[in-house]
């Protein structure tokens, strides 16, 4: 889940990197010089600027995945990942977060993530932070597709927006992430900055009790980014991992968060990039490279989609069912895991149980 899918300019008046000031306007990350061409919609790519080129197409990014001519992968991830695993991203109308949040009578749904309402009233964000509990939900499809990634030795680093930590549980090392905003996995004293223990803050959460520092009798926060707060230093990874990149996969984002979504530019030119999303978004809708592929829809199913491309099946069959037998006592039932080929009758099960599909 995204913690910030929201405008880009009422997401940008507090935000800045620690020890940097505050951005106050839209901050863009760039590289990758000018753009050698523009796009069309769909899965492919047209030439643009007065020339044209080659399509490139989803076959094209699996071929270079199976050859090994790009073994420097960098992920980029949103709440559209998450969705299928149950929870819901934040815009949708009537189930979104931001809909939901309406019974919190807030001010304004965004208010539930800004420092100066939750010091005023935490149990707001505590109430919402319950639904959220680590174990209520498992790592899908998705998800486990990037673990493979990252088991065949592809995954250079996986940049998310979540706070979910769907992306840990699904066995992708701490070194291969970048949680952008935070994560739910731990806590600090809003007061002296101490760290609490991630059970001790879920137990006082779970019982409807604000966390407090047992030293100081502070207010607990998650290590989540809210309004008014500086990123994790560990975002500055981005300096070094877009530069070096040869491919960029963009899956569940509406890329309208800044400074995360310009990171899609950071790469250079010549980098293929591979965007699976419901929408066409970002950069490469408004300045589309000669190198883009556009896998529009459900994002599971664009993920199956270069799986068979891949010829990864059976590969991410096995990894799956070997994964779903080691659920938190929390999480709910396993369901077994699904041919590829039966996976419009299994999400249709899954919606109606409201369970994520694996």
């Amino acid at each position: 889940m995204a913690l910030f899918p929201c405008s880009a300019v009422p997401a940008l008046r507090f935000w800045g990197l620690r020890g940097a000031r505050v951005w106050t306007r839209w901050p863009r990350i760039t590289g990758g010089g000018w753009p050698i061409s523009c796009s069309a919609g769909g899965s492919s790519d047209t030439g643009g600027g007065g020339h044209s080129e080659k399509k490139f197409l989803l076959q094209d990014i699996a071929e270079l995945i199976k050859t090994r001519a790009c073994q420097r992968v960098v992920v980029m991830v949103g709440a559209g990942i998450s969705t299928p695993s149950g929870i819901p991203d934040f815009r949708s109308p009537g189930v979104g977060y931001y809909s939901i949040l309406q019974q919190y009578k807030l001010p304004y749904p965004e208010a539930i993530f800004e420092l100066s309402f939750f010091f005023h009233d935490p149990k707001p964000f505590f109430t919402f932070a319950k639904k959220l509990y680590p174990g209520n939900y498992r790592p899908n499809a998705t998800h486990y597709f990037l673990r493979l990634l990252h088991e065949k030795g592809l995954l250079l680093r996986l940049y998310t927006q979540n706070i979910d930590g769907l992306e840990r549980a699904s066995g992708i090392p701490a070194s291969k992430l970048v949680e952008a905003h935070g994560s739910l996995a731990s806590a600090t004293c809003t007061i002296c900055r101490r760290p609490y223990p991630g059970e001790d803050f879920w137990a006082d959460v779970m019982v409807d009790r604000v966390p407090r520092c047992p030293v100081c009798s502070g207010v607990t926060k998650p290590d989540i980014v809210f309004f008014g707060e500086p990123l994790p230093e560990r975002f500055l990874l981005h300096l070094a991992d877009f530069p070096m990149a040869d491919l960029l996969l963009i899956l569940g984002t509406s890329l309208e968060v800044e400074p995360f979504a310009s990171l899609s530019d950071a790469v250079r030119s010549s980098v293929p990039r591979l965007l699976i999303n419901r929408d066409l978004v970002g950069s490469l809708a408004r300045n589309p490279r000669g190198r883009d592929v556009v896998q529009l829809g459900d994002v599971v199913h664009g993920v199956k989609r270069l799986v068979e491309l891949l010829g990864w099946t059976d590969d991410i069959q096995d990894l799956i069912q070997r994964e779903t037998g080691k659920q938190s006592p929390f999480s709910h039932p396993v369901l077994p895991s699904p041919s590829w080929h039966r996976l419009n009758l299994v999400e249709q099960h899954l919606q109606t149980e409201k369970l994520p599909f694996y």
